[in-house]
């Protein structure tokens, strides 16, 4: 019984290092550091497609793949909002799109209704910074 409690506290004090250096080696944002949403602006009615332009103060802009400190690229959130789990690669698909290239604004088709987006800055894995570096939701109305 010792042998196998000795074995789960040794397992326990692994997983719990290991977890502190994932933690550790994910360098967070500059305090400076905002996300941010040019345009549309919040509660503006736009035609599709909608042109976003992406904002970003405090931290640079590098392509997915690209481990450069104090850097990440954008991810747009359209009708969703921040995954719960921050320490995975955001999924790809129509609510939760990637600009891994590095660009600066996008041109997407929206359904006449009401949308929301938001940016969420990724690392050069697609990982969010957690805690994550998000912009504010821009509520549009697409007619």
């Amino acid at each position: 019984m010792k042998k196998m409690t000795l074995a789960i506290a040794i397992l326990a004090t692994s997983m719990f290092s290991i977890s502190a250096v994932a933690q550790d080696a994910k360098s967070p944002w500059p305090s400076d550091s905002k996300v941010y949403i040019i345009s549309p602006k919040n509660g503006e009615t736009v035609s599709s497609p909608v042109t976003v332009l992406f904002g970003l103060k405090g931290l640079g802009v590098a392509p997915a793949g690209i481990e450069k400190p104090k850097t990440g690229h954008h991810h747009l959130l359209i009708d969703t909002k921040i995954p719960a789990e921050l320490n995975e690669p955001l999924i790809a698909d129509k609510n939760h799109v990637h600009f891994g290239g590095g660009q600066t604004q996008a041109t997407i088709e929206l359904t006449p209704g009401q949308h929301t987006l938001q940016l969420l800055m990724g690392d050069h894995n697609h990982v969010p910074y957690n805690p994550p570096l998000a912009s504010e939701v821009v509520t549009i109305t697409v007619k």
